[in-house]
């Protein structure tokens, strides 16, 4: 039913389908962004983890909520005999307040994507010590001395300060404090062993599930029986 609350107007308003409808127009370009929408009011969720790129998701999801919610819900449909009050939960976004937007390996100035075709662009989270190394070791930097965030004439040591900063937890305070007199060659290495460990627990965990097919199948079932009945 949401698709149909949904506007092309909405649509194309999004920065995302705007800047994909200039390559090449299909139906799911503009449908994409509402079954989203329909995915994240079908289960009532009232908080959504996004980054800064997906916020407009969120407005299309609260608007088409509001929307329906107007329409279906209120008093005057409980008087009618309906169900009345929200009918959708309107979720709010949450935006991590540190790396909301993760930017490439090759261009400081362009998101990390998965859809990418240089994979040295981006970290993958099943990457290998070897490849993390790598990938880092060919990233692309500049010529200024020492490391800084928000200099707009560095957008590469922003980033790879923001990925130190996400890998460790520590503040920018703390990283300019340890890092901030260092070159590139002495920072990247340090950098990959962070992001290394940070990826270390995830990675165990997947090998474990992976190994156990039964155990998956039975997580999967369980998870098909709870939706079919929200569905």
């Amino acid at each position: 039913r949401s698709s149909s609350e949904g506007g092309e107007g909405q649509a194309e308003g999004e920065e995302e389908t705007r800047q994909k409808s200039q390559e090449s127009v299909s139906t799911g370009l503009f449908t994409y962004p509402v079954l989203m929408a329909a995915d994240i009011l079908l289960y009532r969720a009232d908080l959504v983890p996004v980054g800064e790129d997906q916020k407009q998701h969120i407005e299309l999801t609260r608007d088409i909520a509001v929307r329906i919610n107007d329409k279906y819900g209120g008093r005057k449909w409980k008087k009618r005999g309906g169900r009345g009050g929200r009918v959708l939960s309107v979720p709010e976004p949450y935006i991590p307040p540190v790396g909301a937007r993760v930017m490439s390996l090759q261009d400081g100035t362009s998101k990390m994507s998965k859809s990418a075709e240089n994979d040295g662009s981006r970290i993958n989270l099943l990457d290998t010590p070897k490849q993390i190394e790598t990938k880092f070791k060919r990233a692309k930097t500049d010529l200024f001395e020492g490391l800084e965030f928000g200099n707009p004439e560095r957008p590469e040591a922003t980033n790879l300060l923001s990925l130190y900063q996400l890998a460790t937890g520590y503040s920018k305070e703390s990283i300019i404090q340890e890092c901030g007199s260092m070159r590139w060659s002495e920072f990247k290495p340090k950098l990959a062993d962070a992001v290394i460990a940070s990826l270390e627990p995830l990675q165990s965990r997947y090998t474990e599930l992976v190994d156990d097919p039964a155990y998956l199948d039975a997580i999967l079932k369980e998870g098909a029986e709870k939706a079919s009945k929200v569905a």
